[in-house]
């Protein structure tokens, strides 16, 4: 990372910095540590978590959206429609596993984490249909 962006940081300084509340790192270390960690195993995974926190603690929402294919779709129209049904079909499954979940009248933790993924596989096909519109 330090041969192609031609910045480093000594270990120690990085760790004192990540876990000290009175010291920060800047944006563009960040950037190079997100980098570093989508090439890690795995680490594509979790990489980005730190640009959704960052986005909800100044109330905006922030979606990992796979890349479209190079040059798009060939029949962009036929994905925008394909997406809309997908989108459909994801409302119906909120709505079930809503009205399942607040059946007891309460909403345990595996009730909120299988709605919130639900809710972020929405977002995430509703950008991609938008990207489709404006590819059309």
């Amino acid at each position: 990372m330090t041969e192609r962006r031609g910045k480093s940081i000594h270990p120690e300084s990085l760790r004192a910095k990540l876990r000290s509340h009175d010291d920060s790192i800047s944006v563009e270390m960040a950037l190079m540590l997100t980098e570093w960690m989508d090439e890690k195993a795995g680490g594509s995974e979790y990489s980005k978590d730190w640009v959704q926190t960052m986005a909800v603690e100044q109330g905006l929402a922030v979606d990992v959206i796979p890349p479209a294919p190079a040059g798009g779709w060939p029949d962009e129209v036929a994905a925008l429609q394909s997406k809309v049904m997908q989108i459909a079909a994801l409302a119906g499954k909120i709505a079930g596993t809503t009205a399942e979940s607040l059946i007891d009248g309460r909403i345990d933790q595996s009730e909120k984490d299988a709605l919130a993924e639900l809710f972020r596989d929405a977002r995430t096909m509703l950008h991609r249909a938008e990207r489709n519109l404006y590819r059309a």
